[in-house]
């Protein structure tokens, strides 16, 4: 497996593309190149590596599911726990994700199958789903994106 390939797979919220190249993401979805795009991660010592978790956010950072956290440093960082997924994010560690539809438009499969190179399908198949919700932490405060 080739991290720089696109993947359409299911993933722990819904139906995504995942790739290591946040650029051609956001280049296949039709975006600005340089948009910010969040990040899943296989565990909490991954993110780690990437962003400091604020002291006080550290217990709910690993205790939330299907919550994409966007840290201090601006980035946006998702930690998988859904088994089926993080089976195939095991592999990568880190992967930068993206639901799969044109930005502005419902999901289509058709659409999705051409915009990636390899498809991944596991027992659930692949379906749109609930996407995750967003919180914008700083050191001391929290807000509520989606």
């Amino acid at each position: 497996m080739d991290a720089k390939f696109i993947y359409l797979t299911q993933s722990d919220t819904t139906a995504g593309l995942l790739s290591a190249d946040p650029f051609r993401l956001n280049q296949i979805k039709g975006r600005q190149p340089y948009k910010p795009i969040l990040a899943e991660v296989d565990c909490y010592e991954t993110l780690k590596k990437f962003t400091r978790v604020p002291v006080l956010f550290r217990n709910r950072v690993r205790r939330s599911q299907k919550t994409t956290f966007i840290y201090p440093n601006h980035q946006s960082f998702r930690v998988v726990k859904d088994e089926s997924h993080l089976m195939f994010l095991r592999k990568f560690s880190i992967m930068y994700s993206s639901s799969a539809n044109k930005t502005g438009s419902v999901f289509d499969i058709q659409e999705a199958i051409k915009m990636c190179d390899i498809i991944v399908i596991d027992s659930r198949g692949i379906f749109a789903g609930i996407p995750s919700k967003i919180f914008k932490i700083n050191k001391i405060k929290i807000k509520k994106i989606r």
